[in-house]
């Protein structure tokens, strides 16, 4: 029986699943369970899984279910004492595996173990990294107010854990993993390994109408959350949402192009800062600010063409910056 088992939904993903499986297969640690589930895709993914040997993997096929579907699949065909997952186009250091399993086997109580994440883009090259996080023990709190560990490529998690709080939420879309990291978060303590572990890529475009499914199913989550956290948490709730719509503004402002996005952008926003209004000395909700000011004094083009150089400016400044 292996000590984890990894866990990968893939769906279409020819073009960048054999860059994840090689990242797994490259970890220090190396007892490890490797099941991807193949989500009903209809273009190469399949085909070019076939080609990797590796006695550790174990690919399954099954009609298209989505991404909480494909991962619970996963999770009954897993042995491993611990479980952990990794969409098939983020990529993981080397040592993932290895320090998240010292730091789960050097804190007995910990149920999940994490690290920080650096964003890429939809090329796969270096974007920037997250602001460090350093949440330990009891992380119930933090979470409330948003989701830290940011995608479902992060934990480690102990089986016994999982199988007590239960698996994801099948009839969520988005915000599957939040939901789950929640529950497991009000009943065991989190551990974390600080340092940058995850590159986690960040798609090109997003329709309007798939941010406001996200947006949907995001509140589905607070709401519940809410419901089921004690009566001394429940003032965090504004501050949950109002980190929402500072989230919801941002795609709107970045992924849609024109004038209407950006309208509804500035909508998001209030909704952020009359909901707290302490959200102001955020510098994320600060650089929304400055961009909407620009779209309104600016021609939608000509913004976004400032927007792009600046955003490109500042990610070579990261990333120059990183290096050294």
């Amino acid at each position: 029986m292996p000590t984890i088992s990894v866990i990968v939904p893939a769906y279409n993903s020819q073009n960048t699943i054999l860059e994840t499986i090689a990242s797994i297969q490259k970890q220090t640690f190396i007892d490890f369970e490797l099941i991807v589930i193949d989500d009903g895709s209809s273009d190469r993914t399949l085909e070019l899984l076939q080609t990797v040997l590796d006695p550790r993997i174990q690919v399954v096929s099954y009609e298209n279910g989505g991404v909480s579907v494909a991962r619970n699949r996963g999770i009954s065909l897993s042995t491993g004492e611990y479980i952990t997952f990794i969409d098939a186009d983020d990529l993981w250091t080397p040592d993932k595996l290895e320090l998240q399993l010292k730091a789960l086997q050097q804190h007995p109580a910990a149920g999940v173990a994490y690290s920080w994440t650096c964003f890429m883009d939809r090329q796969g090259k270096f974007f920037h990294d997250d602001r460090p996080i350093y949440f330990e023990g009891n992380v119930y709190a933090e979470l409330l107010k948003t989701n830290f560990l940011l995608s479902g490529s992060n934990p480690l998690i102990r089986r016994t854990a999982l199988a007590d709080v239960g698996e994801f939420d099948s009839t969520l879309t988005h915000a599957e993993e939040w939901d789950l990291y929640l529950r497991l978060a009000a009943k065991y303590n989190f551990v974390v390994v600080p340092k940058t572990q995850i590159f986690y890529r960040q798609t090109a475009g997003s329709a309007s109408a798939k941010i406001e499914v996200m947006e949907k199913d995001a509140i589905r989550v607070i709401d519940r959350a809410f419901q089921l956290a004690p009566a001394q948490l429940q003032f965090l709730k504004n501050q949950s949402l109002a980190h929402l719509y500072r989230y919801l503004a941002h795609l709107y402002l970045t992924k849609i192009p024109g004038a209407t996005a950006a309208g509804v952008a500035w909508h998001k926003l209030q909704m952020a800062i009359q909901l707290q209004p302490r959200i102001l000395i955020n510098r994320k909700v600060q650089t929304l600010l400055v961009k909407l000011l620009l779209i309104q004094l600016l021609s939608p083009k000509l913004a976004n063409y400032l927007l792009q150089k600046i955003t490109r400016i500042r990610a070579s400044y990261l990333q120059d910056n990183t290096a050294a």
